[in-house]
């Protein structure tokens, strides 16, 4: 078993992180140009990678947001995934863990947010073992007419 890096993104993992994004959001949600741009330009997000020699295992993505009716960023971890493969061996948490870290050191907050599917009992499981608890905040959408 390889030992697994997590680190910060870079505009050089587009192409594989545009394969774990279709193995988790299926295909054709977005183009590695995309990918690509976002990671160049994207000063609102902060992608994590959990990588093993060179072959990306898993990401997490953070979105930074920032209002101007608070001092703090409320970093909102939006996307979680690990290739199957890899689960059951904590990368989850280490990449959580860094992400959590890399943004108290460089954005002021008092809080973290998390998003999740309801049904996803596995993942809230690990995030609560994090620390996140339902705050009894209701999280609405609304799809737009294309």
């Amino acid at each position: 078993m390889e030992v697994v890096m997590v680190r910060i993104a870079t505009v050089n993992d587009a192409e594989q992180l545009n394969i774990l994004n279709n193995e988790f959001n299926g295909e054709g949600d977005t183009s590695i140009d995309n990918i690509r741009n976002s990671l160049m330009n994207n000063k609102q997000e902060v992608v994590i990678v959990a990588d093993e020699d060179d072959m990306l295992v898993g990401f997490v993505c953070v979105q930074l947001k920032k209002s101007f009716c608070y001092d703090e960023y409320m970093p909102e971890i939006t996307e979680v995934y690990v290739k199957p493969a890899y689960r059951k061996r904590g990368l989850a948490s280490e990449m959580i863990t860094f992400a959590e870290a890399y943004c108290s050191k460089n954005y002021p907050l008092d809080k973290y947010e998390l998003l999740t599917g309801q049904e996803n009992l596995v993942a809230q499981t690990v995030y609560n073992k994090l620390g996140y608890v339902d705050d009894n905040e209701l999280h609405l959408s609304k799809r737009v007419k294309k």
